[in-house]
């Protein structure tokens, strides 16, 4: 059975949430200076910088793109003003997964509803040992329902982006033995993991139950691996660990967008989605979490069991026609190269340590890479 090929797309938009580390200087362990921070950067970020559940760390999200040079052009942007804003706080800005050197307990930052997270969720915070920075993509525009659509067709294909994106193996001072140590600290978090399989019309409900049961505090901590967002009409992907790398942030975005764009046809054209198994599916998650890209991934259509490299190639294979369509074929098929020249960002931070046994050479690299553009 040959995959669905519809080249009647829908040009969706694509935007990045990116979450960043604020590190002291000279100790190299997270510093509480985000309040500082978004203050300078919103002189010219405007709302497009926020805070997050700690003082340690700061967001930055673009404007909605249809071109992959608009959408790099905010990343790049968003970085250098976040950059000489902490500059001028007195600390530096650190893409990556997790915070490799840090002290507990975490600062909380002001404001009432971080105050009712860290209340409610006292166990989760307390088990969390580092600060824990993503790479959120929306992809858009769409209406809820349909992005609950979709997000049923990615589910599968999820732990694909992960494992490219891997970039947490130290955290708290320690090597954790894994690619993305994230990963493994978010499941602390209510309602982290795959996108249950639920009809369309039926999230509104089963989003109110989470809050009105007090599983949730609100509708914005759900936290699955895609859902749709709160406040954009979009679906939130967020399986990817923030990178140094700023094209592979991008990259991330555009591999997203693509298939979200070739899956959506699909789903449009009555296409149902591949029923992989929530063992099956969160397995892949961990294989990619724990190897990378040199985990095991299941095939969603055909079942067969492979590497997570291949997976990746499944993946660019299966969005061709849409990143055909948008003409960023080129652009996707140089990132790639580099990446498998250069490897995935917790391979780089292992190198880095290995030369001095450093996890201060390992912050200092992820700092001047943040900026490096």
């Amino acid at each position: 059975m040959a995959y669905r090929r519809s080249h009647r797309f829908q040009t969706l938009t694509v935007g990045v949430e990116e979450e960043f580390l604020l590190v002291d200087p000279l100790t190299r362990t997270t510093a509480p200076r985000a309040s500082e921070v978004r203050k300078l950067a919103a002189e010219c970020l405007d709302e497009r910088v926020a805070l997050e559940l700690y003082a340690t760390q700061i967001e930055a999200h673009t404007r909605p793109a249809r071109l992959a040079e608009e959408l790099r052009e905010d990343l790049v942007r968003d970085r250098r003003v976040l950059a000489e804003a902490a500059t001028r706080s007195e600390c530096v800005l650190v893409a990556c997964g997790s915070a490799v050197l840090t002290s507990k307990p975490f600062p909380i930052t002001e404001g009432p509803r971080y105050e009712r997270i860290a209340r409610r969720y006292a166990a989760a915070a307390a088990g969390v040992d580092s600060e824990c920075s993503a790479c959120h993509v929306h992809v858009g525009d769409l209406e809820t329902g349909e992005a609950v659509t979709l997000a049923a067709h990615l589910r599968p294909w999820l732990p694909v982006l992960q494992a490219l994106a891997v970039n947490s193996p130290f955290a708290g001072g320690r090597y954790r033995r894994c690619e993305s140590w994230r990963h493994y600290a978010q499941q602390a978090w209510p309602t982290v993991g795959p996108t249950p399989r639920i009809p369309a019309g039926k999230y509104d409900a089963l989003a109110e139950d989470l809050v009105v049961s007090g599983v949730l505090l609100d509708r914005r901590m759900i936290y699955w691996y895609a859902r749709p967002s709160e406040h954009l009409p979009t679906l939130e992907i967020r399986v990817a660990d923030v990178n140094a790398d700023v094209d592979v942030d991008l990259l991330v975005a555009l591999l997203a967008r693509a298939l979200s764009t070739v899956l959506l046809a699909d789903a449009r054209a009555g296409a149902p989605p591949h029923e992989a198994g929530d063992g099956t599916v969160r397995e892949a998650h961990r294989q990619a979490a724990a190897l990378g890209l040199a985990g095991r991934w299941t095939h969603p259509r055909t079942g067969a069991p492979m590497p997570l490299s291949a997976g990746l190639q499944t993946l660019v294979e299966r969005c061709m026609p849409a990143l055909t369509a948008l003409g960023e074929a080129g652009l996707v098929g140089e990132l790639l190269r580099r990446i498998a020249a250069g490897g995935t960002g917790a391979r780089k931070q292992r190198a880095v340590y290995r030369r001095r046994r450093s996890l201060a050479d390992v912050v200092d690299d992820l700092a001047a890479r943040t900026i490096l553009t």
